[in-house]
């Protein structure tokens, strides 16, 4: 009998394979990078052929590590990053860009192109818009599809299929055309609560044609994460994976989402699945909160039926820019370059190498944020998810002088963790007004590996943090939806728990460096503030009025 399971991640920079026993332990893991191509600041897009390439060549690399044969193989799970693939007739990619390039057929979540488009859509007011905290963002699927079709009206008219990612992936491995509860309630406007697309809401959008269709072409069957789909793995894909045809397939989430899966069941004495809060951490940052009855956030996108956990409703919010901000941050400072060649001569990346210098300069982790001096930074480069949900903003870094050191680097670097950190509280303290009951937070993602960056976002958030033991919960979400798909567990809430890592716990800090927090806080709060004044001061009609005026 098959004995193991494989968990798949595909993220903004790579995909990635985890093989994993039925106890959730994690065999062998494998990488591979996949390109980004970026034509401007609000441009983001990726070829699902390379995905796919990247995809087999991980689990293939995988496999080989662990020492496996196809037999020992029962299931195969997929997460992804929530992004929109255009395929034309018979799966061929289509271009969704200007460049004519069809290898180039994804619109990566990250691309704000449809800034314009969702204003409009939120001008609307449409009822469908209170499941996604009031405001729909141009991450989502509707404003690019509109997008498409007003800009590429080509590509638009000639597609096939419009999918998320994690649904791609697995209708290329499974053949099966039905898409994940997951992606299609959370970023496409399906009311899973009711079981059905909102026609309205299309037709008042501009995108009739999708209602008039039968929404055939985003999503006629629905069916819940970890669902075991058609008949398994068909004969190519196997081949190219370098596995059993017929291996079970499961109904994939997004990428946050299966982190959420892997890490909230993790064994601690702190809160339960219900209390607490799932944080991931990389590229982007998604927190996500599970409840029994619908909380609406403004804000905080959701509430979204059944999208994470099985009969539980679901709230997410989230930074646009998390590790990516951090990245674009430093490369400001003029220490940059230097701090960047020690980090290689040391054989570790530039964020670990600047998590390690800051903790060699204080006693303690807690203490690390000292480090950071006057320096206050916002780090909204990519706009604010939540709780603010306003794509239009941008960063702020307060307490800049002249210097160009070390030190001052890497006070910069503290800073702008902090800033991260106190952006996940202002989401904490909105869910908390409107009644969600948060008691820890629960991470997971490669930018919050290092120990120092734990203990800040404790610090910040002013909760115990707990930190899954020696597993990844991304891949490990994905295998627990392979692992229920192959009848491993009777459900996937069962996977959640039956394979359930442990967990380090960082306590959030008391006395003066908690005082420290909340000074800092409060001046984040109120440059936040004021960089929203500014925008507003800066729009045409202010300031033509401000240049008519006789004063």
């Amino acid at each position: 009998m098959a004995t193991h399971v494989i968990g798949i991640d595909v993220g903004t920079g790579s995909a990635r394979a985890g093989i994993f026993d039925r106890n959730g332990r994690m065999l062998a893991t494998a990488k591979r990078d996949i390109a980004l191509y970026r034509d401007g600041p609000d441009i983001a897009e990726q070829s699902s052929e390379d995905i796919w390439r990247a995809v087999c060549a991980s689990v293939r690399k995988a496999m080989a590590e662990a020492e496996l044969t196809p037999d020992d193989i029962a299931g195969i799970g997929f997460d992804a990053t929530c992004s929109l693939v255009v395929l034309g007739p018979e799966g061929t990619p289509l271009p969704v860009g200007p460049h004519g390039d069809a290898d180039r057929d994804i619109i990566v979540w990250m691309d704000h192109r449809a800034i314009g488009q969702a204003e409009r859509i939120n001008a609307t007011r449409h009822p469908v818009l209170a499941y996604v905290g009031g405001t729909i963002s141009p991450e989502m699927e509707t404003p690019k599809l509109l997008w498409l079709k007003e800009n590429l009206p080509a590509t638009y008219d000639a597609a096939w299929q419009f999918f998320d990612l994690p649904d791609f992936l697995t209708w290329r491995a499974s053949g099966s055309l039905a898409r994940s509860t997951c992606t299609v309630t959370c970023k496409w406007t399906y009311l899973a609560h009711e079981g059905r697309w909102d026609a309205d809401y299309f037709r008042q959008i501009g995108l009739a044609d999708l209602a008039e269709d039968g929404f055939a072409r985003i999503g006629t069957k629905i069916v819940p994460g970890g669902t075991a789909l058609a008949n398994g793995l068909t004969e190519q894909a196997a081949a190219e994976l370098g596995l059993k045809p017929g291996t079970a397939v499961a109904a994939g989430l997004i990428d946050a989402h299966a982190g959420g899966i892997g890490s909230v069941g993790v064994r601690s004495s702190h809160g339960n699945a219900l209390t607490r809060l799932a944080y991931v951490f990389g590229t982007s940052a998604c927190t996500m909160a599970s409840s029994h009855e619908p909380i609406f956030i403004p804000g905080v996108w959701g509430p979204y039926f059944a999208a994470m956990v099985p009969g539980l409703w679901l709230n997410e919010g989230g930074q646009s820019g998390a590790g990516a901000a951090i990245e674009q941050l430093l490369g400001f400072h003029p220490a940059a370059a230097k701090g960047q060649r020690q980090a290689e001569a040391e054989g570790l990346s530039f964020p670990d190498w600047l998590a390690a210098q800051a903790a060699r300069r204080e006693a303690k982790p807690s203490d690390a944020a000292r480090l950071a001096g006057g320096l206050i930074v916002v780090p909204d480069f990519l706009g604010n998810r939540s709780p603010h949900a306003d794509p239009q903003a941008r960063a702020v870094i307060a307490g800049l002088g002249m210097e160009r050191d070390l030190d001052n680097l890497i006070a910069l670097y503290v800073a702008g963790l902090t800033g991260i950190g106190y952006g996940l509280l202002q989401i904490i303290d909105a869910s908390r007004a409107k009644g969600a009951k948060l008691e820890a937070i629960v991470l997971s993602g490669g930018a919050g590996r290092q120990p120092l960056i734990r203990q800040l976002l404790a610090d910040c958030a002013g909760l115990p943090l707990l930190a899954p033991d020696e597993v990844d919960p991304v891949l490990l979400g994905s295998a627990m939806l392979a692992a229920t798909a192959a009848n491993a567990f009777p459900g996937l809430a069962a996977a959640m728990t039956g394979m359930a890592p442990g967990a380090t716990v960082f306590m959030p800090a008391e006395g003066e460096i908690a005082t420290l927090h909340a000074r800092r806080r409060a001046a984040f709060d109120t440059l936040q503030a004021a960089a929203r004044r500014a925008h507003e001061l800066m729009q045409p009609t202010v300031l033509q009025a401000v240049s008519e005026s006789p004063t």
